[in-house]
């Protein structure tokens, strides 16, 4: 979504398109088709209601795009029963930080570079900024660690990337399976580089609740993603879904309306899709001589990696002309995927935005997480991570890594722990 001069009108009238078709996508029920190479036959197909057919969109790549903004229209509570209202949404939280929010954070073990790269690209915004080696779980800097090691929010149109590899394990769709809705269809591709709330509340209705938190649970939702990292908090993934009168678990599927998930959660997730299928515990040193001693730490192994490129596919396709498309007018020198999220409660607004990066010296998973009011959403979010990427590649970050590696070879033939310490520093 690109935004006009007028931040606040473009803001309100894209609100009043996307609480119109939310009103639709929840009231109307649809059913999943599988493509005709597909053996497996899902449920019958359901009766469309009128008001989903009022808003169905036209066909193909056009049916994607106009189906997208329904993401961030849907996140909005206020607009779930009506759209009347939608633009008149009122937020009392500030988009921009207050002194000192980054005192108390712990550094000494953080590398400095990333910090100071991660602090720049906020720019002024509250929010948060986490950075994983995904290869470890080792956290490189975490930005407003109050904010970070919160009990979390609700994870918006995030929540997609665990719905959609839940789908895919259990051979529900692939990439490439059209999808059925109301008027047009849609695969996994187009729905996550679009953010389709119509698409994941199908999927979530096929799977099931039972099988939609397992995975959830899996993938490290509802459980601390740290391992001793002193202050963090508990997100929470609820044990019923919610009651169909608020769009029960296709409604959690589409936005993650009744989750709260962390920063770190979210985090420590992904870096489990950039790295293959190990969900480390992430670890925060506090001091050199915890980076001198680090040792990674496997929570569990996800078989998952035959999955990935399917996942891929559709981030990729949020960065290059999706929800984060904003990201790659800061940065463009490297293969970034994505997924964005916005969505608020109480006067707050949220913006998030979780990436892994793709560089011959390795990954970055990165999770910029906003609070505030109309100026915080996803697609900010995600142009505050393409900053953050330039200013890395700007400091040499990636040359110097590359470096890095080379000097500490000979040490890893050796065996020794502080190989993989150097390298990744």
């Amino acid at each position: 979504m690109r935004l006009s001069c007028v931040v606040a009108v473009g803001l309100a009238l894209v609100g009043l398109v996307f609480g119109a078709g939310d009103a639709a996508a929840l009231n109307a029920p649809h059913t999943l088709h599988r493509s005709h190479t597909q053996a497996q036959h899902l449920s019958p197909a359901r009766a469309h209601s009128r008001a989903a057919a009022r808003h169905a969109a036209p066909a193909g790549r056009t049916a994607a795009r106009a189906a997208a903004p329904r993401t961030r229209g849907a996140a909005r509570r206020a607009s779930l029963r009506t759209r009347r209202h939608v633009s008149g949404e009122r937020f009392t939280a500030s988009s921009f930080a207050t002194p000192g929010i980054f005192d108390g954070d712990i550094t000494a073990g953080e590398n400095p570079l990333v910090r100071q790269a991660a602090i720049d690209a906020l720019d002024g915004m509250n929010g948060t900024a986490v950075v994983i080696d995904p290869s470890n779980g080792r956290i490189l800097a975490m930005v407003n660690q109050k904010l970070a090691l919160s009990p979390g929010a609700e994870p918006c149109s995030t929540i997609k990337v665990s719905v959609a590899l839940a789908a895919l394990s259990e051979g529900l769709v692939t990439r490439d399976t059209m999808v059925h809705l109301s008027g047009f269809r849609m695969n996994m591709t187009e729905a996550l580089a679009h953010s389709n709330n119509l698409y994941f509340e199908e999927l979530g209705r096929e799977l099931g609740f039972e099988r939609v938190r397992h995975y959830a649970n899996q993938f490290g939702l509802g459980e601390l993603a740290g391992y001793n990292i002193k202050g963090e908090q508990l997100g929470q993934y609820p044990s019923e879904p919610l009651p169909a009168s608020e769009g029960g678990v296709g409604r959690m599927c589409s936005f993650g309306q009744g989750v709260s998930m962390t920063p770190l959660q979210l985090g420590a997730f992904v870096a489990s899709i950039a790295n293959g299928g190990t969900l480390y515990y992430l670890q925060h040193p506090t001091s050199q001589a915890e980076v001198a001693s680090f040792q990674p730490k496997v929570k569990r192994t996800l078989d998952i990696a035959r999955y990935v490129p399917d996942l891929e596919a559709g981030m990729a396709g949020a960065v290059q002309y999706g929800t984060a498309r904003r990201l790659r007018a800061n940065f463009s020198e490297l293969p970034v995927f994505g997924k964005t999220g916005t969505c608020s409660d109480n006067g707050t607004r949220f913006g998030w935005f979780v990436s892994y990066s793709q560089a011959p010296q390795g990954s970055l998973v990165t999770v910029f997480f906003l609070e505030g009011g109309r100026p915080t959403f996803g697609p900010r979010a995600a142009e505050l991570t393409g900053a953050f990427y330039k200013n890395l590649w700007d400091r040499n970050y990636f040359a110097e890594k590359a470096q890095q590696t080379a000097a500490v070879a000979p040490a890893a033939d050796r065996g020794l722990v502080a190989a993989s310490v150097g390298a990744n520093q």
